[in-house]
């Protein structure tokens, strides 16, 4: 990173692999990239390892959120749904010790299955889509089925990058946004149709640093003729050259190569949230919130405490071409995270 806080951060074209035989970070690995290039082939390093493929699919009426995680000492599957139109809201998870039955590939693309009788999972890919399936026979009383379809247009491009901490503590991300869907999700007797929804990716693999914070943005949508799709972060990339901050309009991907400014009331997360370069006007966003997921989980050192708040972002973003774009209401979310883990 510069002086003045701009950042140099180069372009991956061709495939490569995140570690080295050694399991340290091959360096040849940093960077972004507009297609997933990346082998994550973690080794090593017990209980320090995280690897995690997280799923988000919303429409205006409902969102569906299903991840499998291996975080090494212990595994979770789990979903939550939220209907904006009635807020009812559930979450259910299985732990798994040690990561068993949580078995998550060193590719993007690889296929996930995660089998209990409490709740099956599959996460399977062909071509330039993405089937994910789960079934929850009891999830509040009701039985969750869900059948979803996200598909990745010719050519749509996705934010890849590595972050690198040192040559041990580092994390390969795969951010997917404006990924149209179709399918349904049934509720007892109630059917969602997810079709002219959007869905969102999250994969993640490396190894972290015990205490970590961040915050995060990420929204798609249609605004007039155009697609939009937003992924910001900040906190955890800070001081490391690197940064997870970019949009995508119909499907072109555009690296924002500076620091994203969280600004929001700490006391209060339903007050609006800015959220704009340092720099530049490259980004100038305000998130209103209408719904908030709260989690907080403390087992002897080991703990999360994060706010997850969905809403709607306005304001007006410039690409790479220097074209800019202004839209009102596109949905999706922000997060603050903080974690011993």
């Amino acid at each position: 990173m510069s002086k003045n806080g701009s950042f140099n951060e180069p372009e991956l074209t061709q495939p490569v692999s995140l570690c080295l035989d050694n399991g340290k970070l091959n360096r040849e690995a940093v960077g972004w990239s507009r297609y997933p290039l990346h082998n994550c082939n973690l080794s090593g390093r017990p209980l320090r390892k995280k690897k995690w493929n997280y799923w988000a699919f919303y429409t205006e009426q409902c969102l569906f959120s299903a991840t499998l995680a291996d975080l090494d000492y212990l595994g979770m599957a789990f979903i939550y749904f939220i209907d904006f139109e009635t807020n009812f809201y559930h979450e259910f998870t299985i732990p798994r010790p040690f990561g068993w039955g949580c078995n998550l590939g060193s590719y993007v693309d690889d296929d996930i299955i995660f089998e209990d009788k409490k709740m099956n999972m599959d996460f399977l890919t062909t071509g330039n889509q993405t089937d994910v399936k789960v079934n929850c026979p009891d999830f509040k009383g009701d039985v969750l089925l869900a059948e979803l379809k996200a598909s990745r247009p010719p050519n749509h491009e996705t934010l890849n990058v590595v972050i690198p901490w040192s040559e041990r503590q580092f994390q390969f991300t795969s951010k997917q946004n404006v990924l149209p869907v179709k399918g349904s999700i049934k509720i007892g007797s109630k059917i969602y149709d997810m079709e002219g929804g959007f869905g969102c990716l999250d994969y993640g693999r490396g190894i972290w640093p015990f205490s970590s914070f961040w915050n995060w943005a990420s929204a798609s949508g249609m605004y007039g003729v155009h697609t939009i799709g937003l992924n910001f972060g900040a906190g955890w990339t800070d001081g490391t050259g690197m940064n997870e901050n970019a949009i995508s309009v119909d499907g072109r991907l555009s690296k924002i190569s500076e620091d994203i400014v969280f600004e929001y009331n700490e006391r209060n997360y339903s007050y609006p949230w800015n959220i704009r370069t340092r720099l530049s006007d490259r980004v100038n966003v305000i998130f209103k919130p209408f719904f908030k997921r709260a989690a907080k989980t403390r087992v002897l050192f080991i703990g999360s405490k994060m706010a997850q708040l969905f809403g709607r972002f306005s304001g007006t973003v410039k690409d790479e071409t220097g074209s800019v774009y202004e839209f009102e209401n596109l949905p999706g979310w922000v997060e603050e995270h903080n974690a011993r883990w």
